[in-house]
């Protein structure tokens, strides 16, 4: 038995780190804002690289960090939509929202809804994180061309494991020169 689960463990730890799980880009689909009373279609973004950003269900200051950190160091740069996406209700998005520090950001970062995190199953990222007492997906980004194929992944192992903005920056360098 314990050669099947390592078996296991090895081919999720493939599929998970796979630069492209996507050989055809993703249907198309709608994600609405709760923050700013907003919608946006992945089809209205073609021509331009999407970062969808999958943060935890519940409170999470790491996920808030995160978001910032990256709403600062993507301010400079228009070649990358950035999508961050939260499974939580409309009313719990706008309370952790409320906790998101957006001092010295030209704007607020716009949070989409990810309703019972249909868009992270579709992506298939992986779920089963133990967090504040739930079973959520675990933190990720997900990178699309400018035609809607993925680039690249990042999955964290915890609420705390994150791509960094400078990594992102240096995958994202990586992944376009040898698209």
């Amino acid at each position: 038995m314990n050669r099947l689960a390592s078996l296991l463990m090895f081919s999720l730890s493939l599929m998970l780190l796979s630069p492209q799980l996507f050989s055809e880009p993703p249907q198309d689909f709608t994600l609405d804002s709760p923050t700013h009373n907003s919608s946006i279609k992945l089809s209205e973004l073609k021509g331009k690289t999407v970062a969808i950003h999958f943060l935890l269900k519940t409170e999470c200051p790491y996920c808030l960090k995160y978001t910032r950190n990256y709403a600062k160091s993507a301010e400079g740069t228009q070649d990358v939509v950035h999508l961050f996406v939260k499974p939580d209700t409309a009313d719990e998005i706008k309370a952790w929202a409320s906790h998101l520090d957006s001092q010295g950001l030209r704007e607020a970062p716009i949070i989409y809804r990810d309703p019972d995190a249909q868009l992270a199953k579709t992506f298939k990222i992986p779920d089963g994180y133990k967090f504040h007492g739930q079973s959520v997906h675990y933190p990720a980004v997900v990178v699309l061309d400018s035609n809607g194929k993925e680039l690249f992944r990042y999955v964290g192992k915890n609420n705390s494991d994150r791509l960094s903005y400078n990594d992102f920056q240096k995958r994202l360098a990586e992944s376009q020169k040898n698209n």
